[in-house]
């Protein structure tokens, strides 16, 4: 599975952190930034990272930040993205299983660290159960589809 990578400033240490982790759990990654702890604007990075996602680029996307707010909040304006915040195992089990997320956001600085490599491990050891989840995620699509201008609906 293809995956892209990024953070900002404060999530650069850890995103560098996890690099092993991903190849560990056979993922090839695309790191598109940032390169160092030099600060930056978060939405540029969450937006690399979903529209790679949305264009079929990558299967999922990973976003290191701050809080893992900011950075999903961004991601999640790029159609096709399904992007969550997880602070721990059974909220990243759950948006994979019942959400069909696409996007981890973590945040580096309000997760402990050691916590960090379980919550992508159970990101990445889930998958979307479909059944009843299915027609949920379904009705996120057409809020969506709804939201989108007259010439894209066109």
């Amino acid at each position: 599975m293809k995956i892209a990578l990024a953070s900002d400033h404060a999530g650069y240490a850890e995103k560098e952190r996890l690099k092993p982790l991903f190849r560990e759990l056979g993922l090839e990654v695309e790191d598109l930034g940032t390169v160092s702890e030099d600060s930056v604007d978060y939405p540029d990075y969450a937006r690399k990272v979903a529209e790679h996602v949305a264009r079929g680029l990558a299967e999922q996307g990973v976003l290191v930040c701050s809080s893992g707010t900011g950075m999903a909040i961004t991601a999640n304006k790029v159609a096709g993205v399904r992007a969550a915040v997880a602070w721990s195992e059974e909220t990243a089990r759950l948006a994979r299983q019942h959400n069909d997320a696409n996007v981890l956001a973590i945040g580096a600085r309000t997760t402990p660290q050691e916590d960090i490599s379980k919550i992508v491990r159970a990101w990445f050891g889930s998958s979307f159960e479909g059944g009843r989840h299915a027609s949920r995620v379904e009705k996120i699509r057409q809020v969506e589809e709804s939201q989108a201008p007259k010439e894209e609906k066109e």
